[in-house]
């Protein structure tokens, strides 16, 4: 831990506005998650394509993107993940056979692809995780979003968020992985009831993890901050 560090608090978070806060998660959940699943699946029941109603259904990330831009003047990074999410799978539902294994086994990939996502933003100024923290950590006002973001200088945050990166990364790669296998070893039937199961099943309990580990990460902070204090209080008696 830097001498700085040790020596300062983190900072507490701003005062959340409430009407603000919940009107952006009304948006971003409005038009990142549910309208790109009832597009896609009311475009699959008319006859679309797979691939076109994938590519129709990102429209909607892009919507919230433009909504951020022009409310907060700011592009909003979860949808851009959303949207480079649903791309990915357009792109992947056209490669090889078009078999009901193989779009499982496509479906299968595109969690594993954003394993790989999650791993490569490591080698990026900041991690993935960040931006998804700052997602769900603020209200998006300029205020709760410079607090976030001033929290980097801290060693232990930055810790934090490559930690979660990379378990975020390497639990996608393998949930991937076992989807990818099990699509050879378990009946079609079952495996689309499975296939569901197990992407929630994985989203919930690296939630809960995520969750319990920023806690006890900032516990930790708090806790050397405040020795780091007394050390120096007691430094200054003494002299």
């Amino acid at each position: 831990m830097s001498a700085p560090e040790a020596q300062t608090e983190r900072p507490a978070p701003p005062a959340r506005k409430g009407g603000t806060a919940a009107l952006g998660w009304i948006l971003t959940i409005g038009l990142d998650v549910v309208a790109p699943i009832i597009t896609y699946h009311q475009l699959r029941d008319h006859g679309w394509s797979e691939f076109a109603a994938l590519l129709l259904s990102s429209v909607w990330p892009v919507v919230d993107s433009a909504v951020n831009l022009a409310w907060r003047r700011k592009l909003d990074e979860f949808a851009v993940v959303t949207l480079v999410f649903l791309v990915i799978t357009a792109v992947v539902s056209l490669i090889g056979a078009h078999s009901a294994r193989a779009l499982l086994i496509k479906d299968s990939g595109v969690t594993g692809l954003f394993g790989l996502l999650c791993l490569a933003s490591l080698l990026a100024p900041r991690p993935l995780m960040f931006y998804f923290g700052r997602k769900f950590a603020t209200d998006g006002t300029p205020a709760s979003t410079a607090w976030w973001n001033g929290l980097w200088q801290y060693e232990g945050f930055r810790r934090t968020m490559t930690v979660m990166t990379t378990v975020w990364g390497v639990v996608y790669l393998v949930e991937a992985g076992v989807r990818i296998a099990l699509a050879f070893v378990v009946d079609t039937d079952t495996m689309v009831v499975v296939s569901p199961v197990m992407i929630y099943t994985v989203l919930g309990c690296l939630g809960v993890w995520t969750a319990m580990y920023g806690k006890r990460s900032q516990a930790e902070g708090e806790r050397r901050a405040a020795e780091a204090a007394a050390e120096a209080d007691a430094g200054a008696s003494a002299a």
